[in-house]
């Protein structure tokens, strides 16, 4: 038996892939392939997410090689993975989850909070530029996009004094040492999934019974408790949304941060983990109503 493991042609999108494979290896000694394949959200790079029609430009062409059979496993960051899977398909698996925090990668070392003022920032998320600015009124926010290294990159030809990325991509890349300051949760609050992986199959795939044993049941929920708050909001790239649950024995701590009418709001819930989802939709009321 050969999985055949679709992806993202970059270079973290193959990493993560590889790690997934690494696991199936161990668990199961399947022998698996990666199919490589560029998404629209790859190719078009001058504009921002939202203008070209939001998160699933990462993950459509890739569950279209799933549904004609040319590969058997999709491999997505779940937070490119939007609120509503095509019925057709599933996520069969979330591994254990990486570093959810966002850092700042400065030019020149300069922590966040000390840059000088009117310092420029690079990064295309409304997630990221809201929060950033309501803990520095006068950054100003450029927007960029392209993979990790672009985006390092673009720091210099752009004249930026640095970008805000995902701990998770730096560390998986072995890129940690350009991390300047991580960013706590409470001062910016992740991606819905940031962080975590998925693995998405056809619905009723046999796949499923090699893949299973790779899900990390606490990540399952806080990711899921997450997506429930993003599926009540209605939320994605045209949305300033975040959230990120952590759970302590029973207990699920959910924070969230919603724009409505032009106005961050931030908000959080806890309770009992059973009703991980009821607790993310309860959390985006109190946001609604706040």
């Amino acid at each position: 038996m050969k999985l055949i493991v679709a992806t993202r042609k970059s270079n973290l999108a193959q990493t993560q892939t590889d790690l997934v494979i690494n696991m199936i290896k161990e668990k199961y000694d399947v022998e698996c392939e990666k199919l490589l394949m560029e998404t629209l959200g790859d190719k078009i790079l001058d504009k921002t997410l939202d203008k070209i029609g939001g998160k699933g430009l990462f993950v459509k062409e890739i569950e279209m090689a799933l549904l004609e059979n040319k590969a058997n496993i999709a491999v997505h960051s779940m937070k490119d993975v939007p609120y509503d899977v095509p019925e057709m398909f599933e996520i069969a698996a979330i591994p254990e989850r990486e570093d959810a925090r966002d850092v700042f990668v400065s030019r020149d070392k300069t922590p966040f909070m000390e840059l000088p003022k009117g310092a420029r920032i690079g990064t295309s998320s409304r997630r990221r530029a809201a929060q950033l600015i309501l803990l520095r009124p006068d950054v100003e926010i450029v927007p960029i996009r392209g993979n990790v290294q672009t985006r390092i990159r673009k720091i210099q030809e752009l004249n930026l004094q640095g970008t805000v990325l995902a701990a998770a991509g730096l560390k998986r890349l072995n890129m940690e040492n350009l991390i300047t300051n991580y960013f706590e949760v409470s001062e910016m609050v992740p991606a819905i999934g940031q962080g975590a992986l998925g693995l998405e199959i056809k619905k009723g795939s046999e796949v499923l019974d090699v893949i299973k044993n790779i899900e990390h049941r606490e990540t399952r929920v806080c990711v899921e408790a997450e997506r429930s708050f993003m599926r009540e909001l209605k939320g994605d790239c045209h949305s300033t949304i975040g959230a990120y649950a952590i759970l302590e024995k029973d207990l699920m701590y959910i924070v969230g941060v919603y724009e409505i009418g032009g106005k961050i709001v931030k908000k959080d819930i806890e309770g009992n983990v059973e009703a991980f989802k009821e607790l993310g939709e309860n959390l985006a009321k109190k946001i609604i109503n706040a």
